[in-house]
C-alpha cells in the first residue's frame, strides 16, 4: 500500500501542468466541435481533449458502412455552417464526416488527440478545474465543458450462456457490413434504428437475420406526405398539442405501414412524441426493414432466455440455431467514471439531472453539451447557450486570470 501511495505521489509530482485560458472541452465529436466553434466566434479560445486519434471517433470508427443521418440535413447541421447544397437530404456517414472535417478547418479547431481524461475535479481552494489525462498532464481551467455525449461506451448486456455459444457475438460498434455474415443465420438483439438497419444490411448481403424485440416500439415512415416525418412533426407542433400530433402520426403510419403489432412490433401506450419527450426513447424511422419483415426475410423473435452451443433459447420456449449474434443494444455515458462532481450529472446514467432544456449548466463553470436526447439539433442549442454564458464573464475575468495564474504556478 505504501508503494502505491509513493507511486501515485511520484505521478502527481511528475505531472505536467498546463494553464488553459479558456474552457477545456472533453470530447471532439459534433458536440465538442460545435461548442468550440461557438466560443471561437465570440472570441473565447478553448482546448478540446479527445481520447481517440480523430474527430467524431464514434462516427468514423464505430458505425456501420450504410449509415445515413436519420433526419434531414437541415436538422443536423452544426451552428454557423450549413451542409453543402449538393449534399442529399439524408447525408451518408462519409459525407457527414467530411462535413465535420471541413467544420474543423473553417474554425481552425485543433483538438489534442490521444488525451484520455482520467479525472476532472473542481479545486475549491483556488477556484479552478483540474483535468488530468493518461499522458501525465494536468490542465487547469476556469470552465469545463463535458462533450463526451450519450454514446461514449457500448452497452453490452450479460446473457446467460454466452460463453457456451461458440459463435461470434459482437456489438454494432464493431459491425461494418453484412459481407462476413453472407449465408449465415444471424440474430440481431435490439429493435431501435441501428438494429433495424443492421437487419436490412444483412438481408442485402444474403444473410438470414432474425430480430429480437423485447419491448414495444414505435415504427414510423421516414417520410409522410412527401415531407420528412420529423420535419412534419415539428411543423405541426407549432399549431397543435403534442397528443393530437401523435394521433395524426399514428393514423398516417397505420395507413402507410399497416398494423405493426401483427408483425411482432407492438406500439407503446404513449404516442411517439410524448414517449420521446418523457423518456428520450426515439421512434424507429423505417428505411425498408419493415417490408423485409412482411416478406419473411427477417424473422421477429421474443427476448432471449439463455444461450447454448450455437443455440438460442427464447423466453417463449422456442429454440433456434444461429451462427452469430449482433448486439444492437445501444450506448451509454461514461461521465461518472471520470468527472468528480455529482451535482450536474447523475451517477446512475451519467446524464444531466435536469431535463432538457435546463441540463446544460452546472456549478463552478461546469457545462454539458450533447446530452439532450435530441440529437444534433439539441447539441447545437446547448453549444450556443454555453458560448453566450461564458462570453458574459470572459471579458470581466480575463484581466484577473493572468495575474492569478502566475501566482498559482509559482506556488506549485
Amino acid at each position: 500500500m505504501d508503494c502505491l501511495r509513493e507511486l501515485e505521489g511520484k505521478r502527481a509530482h511528475d505531472r505536467k501542468r498546463v494553464w488553459v485560458p479558456g474552457p477545456v472541452i472533453v470530447g471532439a465529436g459534433p458536440s465538442g466541435l460545435a461548442a468550440a466553434a461557438c466560443l471561437k466566434e465570440k472570441g473565447v479560445p478553448s482546448l478540446i481533449l479527445e481520447r481517440s486519434n480523430c474527430i467524431a471517433s464514434l462516427w468514423q470508427l464505430k458505425t456501420y458502412d450504410r449509415l445515413r443521418l436519420h433526419l434531414p440535413k437541415q436538422f443536423c447541421e452544426l451552428p454557423l455552417m450549413p451542409f453543402p447544397p449538393h449534399f442529399p437530404t439524408y447525408p451518408s456517414k462519409q459525407q457527414f464526416v467530411d462535413y465535420l472535417e471541413e467544420y474543423s478547418r473553417k474554425f481552425d479547431l485543433r483538438p489534442a488527440f490521444n488525451e484520455m481524461v482520467l479525472s476532472a475535479e473542481f479545486d475549491r481552494t483556488v477556484g479552478f478545474w483540474r483535468v488530468r489525462t493518461v499522458r501525465s498532464a494536468e490542465y487547469v481551467c476556469r470552465w469545463l465543458i463535458v462533450a463526451t455525449g450519450e454514446n461514449a461506451e457500448a452497452v453490452v448486456p450479460e446473457i446467460e450462456g454466452a460463453a457456451e455459444f461458440g459463435g461470434e457475438i459482437v456489438h454494432t460498434s464493431m459491425y461494418k457490413n453484412g459481407e462476413v455474415f453472407r449465408g449465415k443465420r444471424v440474430l440481431v438483439v435490439g429493435c431501435g434504428n441501428s438494429g433495424m438497419e443492421v437487419c436490412l444490411d444483412l438481408c442485402n448481403h444474403n444473410a438470414y437475420p432474425s430480430l429480437v424485440v423485447r419491448h414495444t416500439v414505435h415504427v414510423l415512415p421516414r417520410e409522410m406526405l412527401g415531407k420528412s416525418t420529423f420535419g412534419l412533426s415539428m411543423w405541426m407542433l407549432k399549431w397543435l398539442p403534442m397528443p393530437l400530433v401523435d394521433r395524426i402520426l399514428l393514423l398516417v403510419s397505420r395507413l402507410m405501414l399497416g398494423d405493426t403489432a401483427r408483425l411482432g412490433l407492438s406500439r407503446p401506450q404513449l404516442g411517439p412524441l410524448e414517449l420521446k419527450n418523457l423518456s428520450g426513447k426515439t421512434p424507429v424511422l423505417d428505411v425498408g426493414t419493415l417490408a423485409k419483415i412482411k416478406k419473411g426475410d427477417i424473422k421477429v423473435c421474443p427476448g432471449i432466455r439463455r444461450l447454448r452451443h450455437n443455440l438460442v433459447e427464447f423466453v417463449d420456449g422456442r429454440k433456434e440455431n444461429f451462427d452469430a449474434i449482433i448486439l444492437a443494444t445501444g450506448y451509454k455515458s461514461n461521465v461518472p467514471s471520470w468527472l468528480k462532481e455529482r451535482d450536474l450529472f447523475s451517477e446512475e446514467d451519467g446524464l444531466p439531472r435536469k431535463p432538457f432544456p435546463n441540463g446544460w449548466k452546472g456549478e463552478w463553470g461546469l457545462y454539458s453539451v450533447g446530452f439532450t436526447k435530441r440529437g444534433l439539433l439539441g447539441a447545437s442549442m446547448d453549444a450556443k447557450r454555453i458560448a453566450e454564458d461564458i462570453e458574459r464573464c470572459w471579458m470581466a475575468e480575463a484581466k484577473h486570470l493572468s495575474s492569478f495564474t502566475c501566482s498559482l504556478f509559482h506556488q506549485s
